[in-house]
């Protein structure tokens, strides 16, 4: 089957976030996008294994409805904590006598690279970059098909932390799907927002902004350098309001998205938000907002600074910011703030245009770049069920009851229940 399904699922800050994307050849469309929230999730730890793995299945369940096939299996996004490098030069020899590259010889010297221990406390789970030097040339691009006695393989390889990566996989586990594969978030928002790419004549600091924590990804020569964590996140600046009102995550988060102007004397005395309680009455204005947010968002941004100051000095940089609080519009407004030139990075893809599904949307490709190697046929949807998908479209386009575009539709669209 031409046609690829891929499931990508992040246990993210207080939310499961899953996306289902279809791949044809160089083209992709989101098909399914849930979110459903979990307070089992604690700034990349879990908490309440029982409720994370209610969430998953609730996602996956609303998916399933509007898709009208199984998903079996996901490739599921793994917290950036501890994550280590390895970087090794491998020998492949072509021993049976046809001096010519095939794929096997490439798995062998792929597989040959994995098998390295880093540590009892870290797993492998991605290839950072793999060239491949061929008579005496180096190239990204897999040289099946060239002659030669032998070759070489510069693999660079990520791990990450274990006890979180069995504490994850457990909960995909207990909710019945299977792991496609792994992947780490920052790893995987790097390749949506083209950090890896940018990366090739200049340091790309990615900001991964969360609800308890933000992770700073350092991409240098076209990989994955290190990954710091500060744990303070887009809760943190909203924090005051919450505790002074009562007020939950969620509508904190609301709040943030609604903050006028980076200048506090430019936010009028205007109701933003008006909440009747039992005995008392919440009224917050667009000024109130702005004094007890804004001195927060301007620490925080000194925080990072600070952090990333020896990366700046060093050389031409530039800040991406992502994640679930680059939704935060303010935010743009500050990007001179920082010490060097920022971004926010905003997704075109129809269907997930939100900070927080990055690491889903680059989950996918990740898997399609490593899979050239492996040669993996799993998809993450049921065969059959896809198939019979495909047919009944088709069908009814040739009916003139519609086609592909207005099937997307209406699951984009559709009502959960």
């Amino acid at each position: 089957m031409s046609k690829k399904v891929y499931a990508a699922i992040e246990l993210a800050d207080q939310e499961v976030r899953l996306v289902v994307m279809e791949i044809f050849e160089s083209r992709s469309n989101v098909l399914r996008v849930e979110r459903v929230a979990c307070s089992g999730i604690q700034n990349g730890k879990i908490l309440d294994e029982s409720m994370v793995v209610t969430a998953v299945r609730e996602a996956t369940k609303s998916a399933q409805a509007a898709l009208g096939y199984r998903i079996e299996r996901v490739i599921l996004i793994i917290p950036s904590i501890n994550v280590k490098r390895n970087s090794q030069k491998v020998h492949v020899q072509i021993e049976d006598g046809t001096k010519t590259i095939r794929q096997f010889h490439i798995q062998q010297g792929y597989q040959k690279a994995i098998q390295k221990r880093m540590g009892d406390d870290v797993e492998y789970v991605n290839p950072n970059r793999i060239t491949y030097i061929v008579n005496g040339n180096e190239s990204k691009k897999m040289p099946k098909g060239e002659e030669c006695t032998d070759f070489y393989m510069n693999v660079d390889l990520l791990y990450g932390d274990k006890q979180t990566i069995y504490e994850f996989a457990k909960c995909i586990e207990l909710a019945n799907l299977e792991i496609l594969d792994l992947c780490l978030d920052v790893y995987a928002s790097g390749q949506e927002t083209a950090a890896l790419q940018q990366s090739e004549d200049r340091a790309i600091v990615q900001l991964s902004i969360e609800a308890q924590h933000t992770s700073l990804g350092l991409f240098m020569n076209e990989k994955l350098m290190s990954v710091a964590q500060i744990d303070k996140g887009f809760n943190w600046i909203i924090e005051p309001l919450k505790e002074k009102y009562n007020l939950s995550d969620e509508i904190g988060y609301r709040l943030l998205q609604n903050i006028f102007s980076s200048r506090e004397e430019e936010n009028s005395d205007v109701i933003v938000y008006i909440e009747q309680k039992e005995d008392d009455r919440v009224e917050i204005s667009a000024e109130e907002l702005a004094k007890v947010t804004l001195p927060r968002l301007k620490e925080y941004i000194t925080e990072i600074n600070t952090a990333c100051e020896p990366i700046v000095r060093n050389g031409k940089t530039r800040f991406v910011m992502t994640g679930k609080g680059s939704n935060i519009a303010v935010l743009k407004e500050l990007a001179d703030s920082f010490c060097a030139e920022t971004i926010v990075y905003e997704t075109s893809t129809i269907g997930a245009r939100d900070g927080s599904f990055v690491a889903d949307l680059g989950a996918a490709f990740v898997w399609q770049d490593t899979n050239r190697i492996r040669n993996d046929e799993r998809i993450s949807v049921n065969n059959n069920e896809l198939e019979a998908s495909i047919d009944s479209i088709n069908q009814k386009s040739k009916d003139g009851d519609g086609g592909f575009t207005k099937k997307m539709k209406s699951v984009i669209l559709a009502d959960k229940d």
